[in-house]
């Protein structure tokens, strides 16, 4: 399977021009930049622990903490990885197979989103009737399976109906699926294609924009106005955070930065406290659906300060402790699918057998646990595929008789 995994930072001593085109200059690059592989895999670990309910281990993700939460971090290094990956394709075998091998990625990614869409919807229809817990079929918006299965399944194919927690494959799979002619203006006018997409999240959120979901209502994660955080780090990828690196580095940046993650965690602790004054202010500057300005500018800031605290060249980024967190991210596809499956799995167990503290506590260790043995098979598993040098053995011979 083709993976989006390889993807680099620029060193120090990269050029003017070779900021600009990367990807055509055959820049020495030096190796892996493994703070995306730490940071992917810290998100499919939120995702994981987010999407189960009444989950006190949940209180570590970011989202308890900011306005932005590890779908924001998802998207930017999808972006990211994607441009890097498939400019570079592009350069080396042309835009069309570019294109042909980024259609290839959209597919992989549509197979793997019918597949945990089955599983997913058949699992939750199993326990809610074996079980007697009908009303699952309602919380995790199934139940269209059961009353009106053809046209259901079919909206499910066309990516318009989702389960409960299916949300961000199928806005992947939107991002990447438009892609190519986005990278196409980016190789060349990298600031143009920011500057058009800014216009199109600007156009999305004053009319409306959004694509339709079925039985009824929008996207819970509107393509229109997502596309910006993907397109920033495709931006990011092809030289934009080479060029914007003197200013991200000024003092008044990371002041200014301190400052909104200060006032991000004021409100947002406040509005899960319960503060009635501060509750409103959250809801407008984390609204998810057509991704708030303030999450953007929170994301951006908490960037630049992760930036600063941990350097590319941070010997934890290569110690056993953390190699755990980076196969999950380097294999971000087939843990982020385990993960909304084990989601629902921990739901049950909670609302079945107990939710008390130490069974919140088995049911994320234990999905975390799962997911990462998924990551190191895989991982494994690839090396499989890979060719090895056989011994050489001699023809046998014909003894005389």
């Amino acid at each position: 399977m083709t993976t989006d995994a390889a993807y680099f930072e620029r060193p120090a001593t990269v050029t003017a021009t070779e900021s600009k085109r990367p990807w055509k200059q055959g820049v020495s690059i030096g190796g892996r930049d493994l703070r995306l592989d730490l940071f992917r895999g810290l998100a499919n670990w939120a995702i994981f622990l987010d999407h189960v309910p009444n989950n006190a281990i949940a209180w570590l993700t970011t989202r308890n903490y900011g306005f932005s939460d590890a779908a924001d971090v998802f998207v930017f290094i999808s972006g990211y990885t994607a441009a890097f990956v498939y400019a570079r394709r592009m350069a080396m075998q042309g835009r069309l197979a570019g294109t042909a091998l980024l259609i290839r990625r959209v597919w992989q990614l549509y197979v793997a989103h019918i597949l945990l869409f089955v599983f997913y919807a058949a699992a939750i229809g199993y326990i809610a009737q074996d079980y007697g817990h009908s009303h699952l079929l309602d919380e995790f918006n199934v139940a269209g399976l059961i009353e009106r299965p053809v046209a259901t399944l079919t909206h499910g194919l066309l990516l318009n109906f989702k389960p409960l927690n299916l949300d961000v494959l199928p806005l992947y799979i939107v991002l990447m699926a438009g892609f190519a002619p986005l990278l196409m203006l980016m190789m060349r006018a990298p600031d143009a294609a920011l500057a058009a997409a800014t216009i199109v999240y600007g156009l999305a959120r004053y009319f409306g924009w959004n694509l339709p979901a079925h039985p009824s209502g929008d996207w819970y994660f509107n393509p229109f106005t997502w596309q910006l955080l993907f397109t920033i780090g495709a931006w990011a990828a092809l030289g934009g955070a080479a060029r914007a690196q003197a200013w991200t580095r000024s003092r008044a940046v990371l002041i200014a930065s301190v400052v909104v993650l200060i006032f991000a965690f004021v409100v947002t602790i406040g509005a899960r406290l319960g503060v009635s004054t501060l509750s409103p202010a959250f809801d407008v500057f984390s609204e998810k659906t057509n991704l708030a300005p303030f999450r953007i500018v929170h994301f951006l800031a908490l960037a630049v300060i992760v930036v600063r605290l941990i350097p590319r060249s941070w010997n934890g980024l290569r110690s056993k402790l953390v190699r755990p967190v980076l196969v999950c991210g380097q294999r971000s596809l087939e843990v982020f699918c385990i993960g909304i499956f084990l989601s629902f799995v921990g739901h049950f167990i909670l609302e079945m057998y107990s939710d008390r503290l130490v069974t919140q506590i088995g049911v994320s260790v234990g999905g975390v646990a799962l997911m990462t043995a998924v990551a190191f098979y895989r991982t494994w598993s690839r090396t499989l595929d890979a060719p090895k040098s056989m011994p050489s053995v001699a023809p046998p011979t014909i003894g005389r008789e």
